[in-house]
């Protein structure tokens, strides 16, 4: 059976863009579905479109909408690489702001010069964003002078704006009720505090699990994040995803694990020195159990959110509270702008580019042409 399909880099991830049309009409297929599409489970992925890692294994599904005040509907959908599993809990921002793009290309939105806004609704977290994508002769634009850490070159920027992310998945922005929870580890107690913006997350001071909070991805060894799995089992059992035994298998994408620290120097993956005076903390990520090469920006969705929000570990951590906070991750340093009304956050703003690899046609294993709806 052949799908059209198009591979897309939004931000630091890449993803493959799905027509919901295109999809099985019964969703009961989508997972069997997708895991044809991505080749897994296989750590190769050498079947299907999926990268071998989690950053690439995404994928997004964009239906053109009928809803008042929205133009395309997304579901993203988070492919794992050795479990027969596929993840719908939350939202990924990076791959958010691709869909733009895809949704312009696909004439889904009408391309108006010189910027195009598109109204996004993200059914995983029903939650709405915003995108601003520049566009030239009727088409997407893709160079420009805009330049993210961790990805090489520049590129047009895409403004993405998230709205009222606070409870993204769980509905409440502190699942547990509390802004900082005392939990029981193989280490002893840690202080964690698990927050909901754009999607949950699960805080934790670097200094109380043994590091310093600028460690690079390939200095965790795999018993420092068999550790922190251990603390976001736990945090995800808090949440009512899974039991922490099951945690693992059965809700790996979030929460997501994060440590946080003080500002201080360090040299990022591209070799650059990053100076404490130039951030307001520094994080570290982890994604599907392994460290995040850069900074999810659902992460500095949440992480921006944590900030402003009274008591939490991150709170505490940054001070003074600015309009725009520096997030020092490990392939650079990360901006948001926060819009205040009455002292409540509105939106956090972000900056990301985007662009598309390839488009084409995939071969599945399976023919799933039974499961189209006729209508």
């Amino acid at each position: 059976m052949k799908v059209p399909v198009v591979v897309m880099r939004g931000g630091t991830s890449k993803g493959v863009f799905i027509n919901f049309d295109d999809m099985p009409a019964d969703r009961s297929l989508w997972e069997e579905f997708l895991l044809d599409i991505m080749g897994s489970p296989d750590r190769r992925q050498i079947d299907g479109l999926g990268g071998a890692n989690s950053l690439t294994s995404k994928v997004a599904i964009i239906k053109q909408s009928k809803l008042a005040g929205v133009d395309v509907e997304y579901t993203f959908a988070q492919v794992s690489i050795e479990h027969q599993m596929v993840d719908f809990k939350g939202n990924c921002g990076n791959i958010s702001s691709a869909v733009g793009p895809y949704a312009i290309q696909q004439g889904m939105v009408a391309a108006v010069e010189p910027v195009t806004k598109v109204r996004i609704f993200n059914t995983n977290t029903n939650k709405m964003i915003g995108a601003e994508v520049e566009v030239e002769d009727g088409q997407v634009k893709t160079e420009g002078l805009c330049s993210i850490p961790g990805v090489p070159g520049t590129g047009s920027p895409i403004y993405l704006a998230f709205k009222d992310a606070e409870g993204a998945v769980t509905g409440k922005v502190l699942p547990t009720g509390k802004p900082v929870d005392q939990i029981t580890t193989s280490r002893g107690t840690v202080s964690i505090s698990i927050v909901d913006a754009a999607n949950p997350l699960v805080f934790v001071r670097a200094e109380e699990v043994g590091l310093t909070g600028a460690e690079l991805p390939h200095e965790l060894t795999q018993e420092k994040l068999d550790e922190l799995e251990e603390i976001r089992s736990i945090a995800a059992d808090l949440c009512g995803f899974a039991s922490r035994e099951e945690a693992t298998v059965k809700s790996p994408a979030v929460p997501k694990m994060t440590l946080i620290a003080p500002p201080q120097d360090y040299t990022d993956v591209t070799g650059v020195l990053r100076k404490a005076e130039n951030m307001d903390c520094t994080i570290r990520m982890m994604s599907m159990q392994k460290p995040h090469q850069a900074l999810a920006i659902t992460g500095a969705i949440c992480s921006t959110t944590a900030i402003f929000l009274k008591d939490t570990l991150l709170y505490d951590l940054v001070e003074p509270k600015q309009e725009v906070i520096r997030l020092g991750h490990p392939a650079g340093i990360m901006e948001t702008k926060v819009d205040l009304i009455a002292g409540n956050i509105s939106s956090i703003k972000v900056v990301r580019t985007a662009r598309t690899i390839l488009e084409g046609t995939v071969y599945t294993k399976k023919n799933y042409e039974y499961a189209y709806s006729l209508a």
